[in-house]
């Protein structure tokens, strides 16, 4: 196996999420005001500065890298009519950052509550489609209790299938 170059900069952590979004520029605005973020970079389209080739967050320790929509090269959830990737975000203070992002203009799909893996826990869509997971973790578990919680999660999300198809 070939040697690959590895990049010792400080500035990103191994993954790095990448999104597209249709409205990069307001996008950014958003999570300035929801989440805190700090504008890095913005690289506008040339010959089109209205619209973003590039930019680069930084929200905590973390990097957020986005980009507007390009036909045929990258889509955002107001395109493709939603998103299947969730970004985690773990925060000081859930209900305090949940607050701040829907007073920002994001929806709560799942209000924090204290889950059993031990954290406190919540869900909500940005503006732009976007889903975003938030957390603060509370409390440590074993992994017998971890393992106890996720059965007892799971009977509970079946019961709760099973009466919704029943109605």
């Amino acid at each position: 196996m070939a040697a690959q170059a590895k990049d010792n900069s400080p500035r990103f952590h191994t993954l790095t999420p990448h999104i597209a979004v249709r409205g990069a520029a307001e996008a950014i605005a958003f999570y300035k005001k929801a989440f805190g973020a700090e504008e890095m970079l913005r690289l506008p389209m040339p010959g089109d500065p209205a619209r973003l080739m590039h930019a680069c967050l930084g929200i905590g320790d973390s990097h957020l890298m986005l980009a507007d929509e390009f036909p045929g090269c990258s889509a955002g959830p107001a395109t493709l009519g939603g998103s299947p990737v969730t970004i985690h975000l773990n925060v000081p203070d859930v209900d305090a950052t949940m607050a701040k992002a829907v007073a920002a203009g994001a929806k709560v799909t799942m209000p924090a509550m204290d889950m059993f893996w031990g954290d406190r826990y919540g869900q909500l869509v940005d503006p732009f489609g976007h889903k975003w997971s938030v957390a603060t973790h509370v409390r440590d578990v074993s992994p017998e209790e971890l393992a106890k919680g996720a059965a007892e999660a799971m009977a509970a999300h079946a019961a709760q299938q099973k009466q919704s198809a029943a109605e």
